[in-house]
């Protein structure tokens, strides 16, 4: 038996566009992973803000952020079984999910800049309260980073045929000649 030569990260790189081409959604997942990452790494200045600010439905913002993050990661997951067609009734539930999630972010920008612009009492961002401003961003951020991740599950028909088009397979010496086999019996 021959022995295998390793190919080195070629290799690595030919088995990764294997299964992207598999599974292309996983684009987009780990972009929708990616973006709860952010937000809840990014809680800490969120949920100062609402105890500094305490507006009207800031706290409901938040829980309605995170809870509808997790539950469209699980309706992705749903939305895309393994070998069989997606399922359209969860795709249309992720995306309704994704504008609950950026209606509540906006309102939750609303809540700061009413309470920064406020002409009674308003809140000052300095150094002690520089996390108003850490919010404000990351709030804005995580809106952009949803749109990213609802234009690539949109999009996942046009890149999934571009990815499938690469070409994966690999070049096998000596494929073309072979010699006859003899079947006879004598040698």
């Amino acid at each position: 038996m021959e022995k295998k030569q390793p190919r080195g990260l070629s290799e690595v790189w030919r088995k990764f566009l294997v299964a992207l081409k598999r599974r292309p959604q996983n684009i987009a997942l780990v972009s929708l992973v990616i973006t709860f990452l952010f937000y809840a790494l990014n809680l800490m200045y969120i949920s100062d803000t609402t105890a500094k600010i305490q507006g009207s439905g800031m706290g409901l913002c938040g829980f309605c952020v995170m809870l509808f993050s997790m539950l469209s990661f699980m309706c992705f997951i749903n939305a895309f079984p393994y070998r069989k067609k997606p399922n359209v009734p969860m795709i249309i539930l992720m995306f309704i999910m994704f504008a609950i999630i950026i209606g509540a972010d906006y309102l939750y920008l609303q809540q700061i800049y009413a309470a920064v612009n406020r002409p009674d009492n308003p809140i000052v961002v300095t150094m002690s309260t520089i996390y108003v401003a850490y919010a404000e961003w990351y709030l804005r951020i995580h809106i952009m980073l949803m749109l990213i991740t609802a234009a690539l599950v949109i999009l996942l028909p046009v890149y999934s045929k571009m990815i499938r088009k690469i070409k994966t397979s690999i070049e096998v010496e000596d494929n073309g000649e072979m010699e006859a086999i003899d079947l006879s019996g004598e040698a």
